[in-house]
């Protein structure tokens, strides 16, 4: 135990009375598992909690996930998001995770000859996760809350209420509530090591956005109606997973894909809209090969959630201070809805699975997530930028070059991204004010009495 008690320093003192009481193999459990946490996010680390693990009474089969997916989830007839959401936001969710970089490693090489290969791929890596973390809070997320509440907060998030003009010119000065999160002198944990959660995982399965097919748009044609080409044929979205969907793909071009992408409204986050094509969905191996047996992911989705101890709808809205529903009747007044939930669940609303309620809350207005869903993502859209070292104390020149900073301050949207690459693409095919609408939707009106700084 003595050798317990010389680690004992490197233990949040929040946290030492706890450990104390552990037994010996629990203690050094614990010493293994705070050791990796402290790497606070690392490639490796543990995913995280908002609330304890579910204590609920009922097992991982009950109702059997299969059963709740065929009756409540699976996909009678498409219903798409109308105008506020299109493919390119559906899209973005996919994209955010991965590292594609090689057009800021030219960048880098042109203005700092003497980087090496590492030195280049860690920095353009840096910038780009810069870049799409400020593109996902001040123009994904404002269109996926669409509201002038949610406009102002999130751009407070990054620039603070003086706005971006103020922080340019004079920097980080005024705390976060002045000068945002992005840019603090260190970064705020709250004494808890950042992490993504399990609970955030949940809410952000988004599946029902994916349509039935791709719609594939003639941009070579000079028949166009209020900026919006032809459709030149659908494609199934199943032709286009794994290795095939990847040698189909290679035949479109990204111009064509993008403006495909950008008029197709994706599809709505409710009840039977989960797409059936992912419910017999080919895996793949390392390699990128077929695996023998399909998986059905919205069967998986509501088992996983049962496994790690996400807690069911009503547990969960407990634990955010959330008042739960007492019968089918507070969560809906649709009779057809209301039948389904009896089929399945019978009377005991405490069995009700989160994806499920997720889907069938009604929404704020403006909102294409439910209001349950954006309790976590209040939650983690700051905790994400204050706890992050990059975003806080690294903030800067030296860490991301100087030319790697400018450019992360002077992207404010994805249309910037893509204005960028194709010059010509939003001029000639978009109307609306951001990428992530569907492009012939109208803009977002002037407003005269400025809601930002």
């Amino acid at each position: 135990m003595a050798f317990f008690l010389f680690l004992s320093p490197f233990i949040h003192p929040q946290l030492q009375h706890i450990v104390a009481k552990m037994t010996l193999l629990d203690t050094l459990l614990f010493y293994v598992v705070h050791f990796v946490d402290r790497l606070e996010a690392c490639q490796g680390t543990f995913l995280g909690r908002n609330m304890p693990p579910s204590t609920s009474p009922y097992g991982l089969l009950e109702p059997h996930p299969t059963v709740v997916a065929s009756k409540l989830l699976v996909r009678k007839k498409f219903i798409d998001n109308g105008k506020q959401f299109n493919m390119i936001a559906c899209s973005w969710i996919q994209f955010i995770v991965h590292d594609w970089v090689d057009h800021l490693e030219d960048t880098e090489q042109v203005h700092y000859p003497d980087l090496d290969d590492e030195q280049l791929y860690r920095h353009a890596r840096l910038v780009t996760a810069a870049v799409i973390a400020k593109i996902h809070t001040i123009d994904w997320t404002v269109e996926l809350l669409k509201t002038d509440t949610l406009l102002v907060g999130m751009r407070v998030n990054w620039y603070g209420l003086l706005g971006k003009k103020f922080k340019d010119l004079f920097g980080h000065l005024l705390g976060p509530i002045l000068s945002g999160l992005v840019g603090l002198k260190k970064p705020r944990d709250h004494g808890v090591p950042y992490s993504l959660t399990e609970e955030f995982l949940s809410v952000y399965r988004m599946h029902s956005l994916l349509p039935d097919t791709f719609v594939l748009r003639d941009v070579t044609s000079s028949t166009t109606e209020e900026k919006c080409p032809p459709i030149l044929h659908e494609v199934p979205m199943w032709e286009l997973v794994g290795i095939e969907g990847e040698r189909k793909l290679s035949t479109i071009g990204m111009d064509q894909m993008l403006v495909s992408l950008g008029h197709q409204a994706c599809g709505a986050l409710t009840l039977w809209n989960y797409p059936s094509w992912m419910r017999n969905l080919v895996a793949h191996d390392i390699n990128g090969e077929d695996r023998p047996d399909p998986v059905d992911m919205a069967t998986l989705e509501i088992y996983r959630d049962r496994e790690r101890g996400v807690a069911r709808y009503n547990e969960f809205r407990r634990n955010l201070m959330m008042i739960p529903i007492s019968k089918w009747e507070d969560l809906t007044d649709d009779e057809e809805v209301i039948e389904a939930l009896h089929e399945v669940y019978g009377e005991d609303v405490e069995k009700l699975d989160l994806q499920v309620r997720l889907q069938a809350e009604k929404k704020i207005k403006g909102f294409a997530i439910s209001e349950t869903a954006f309790f976590i993502f209040l939650l983690i859209a700051s905790r994400r930028l204050e706890a992050d070292l990059f975003f806080t104390t690294n903030f800067n020149s030296k860490t991301y070059t100087k030319k790697g900073l400018e450019w992360v301050n002077k992207t404010e949207t994805l249309k910037d991204v893509i204005d960028r690459h194709f010059p010509e693409m939003t001029r000639k095919w978009m109307t609306c004010s951001s990428a992530f609408s569907v492009w012939d939707s109208m803009p977002t009106p002037a407003n005269y009495i400025p809601l930002y700084l």
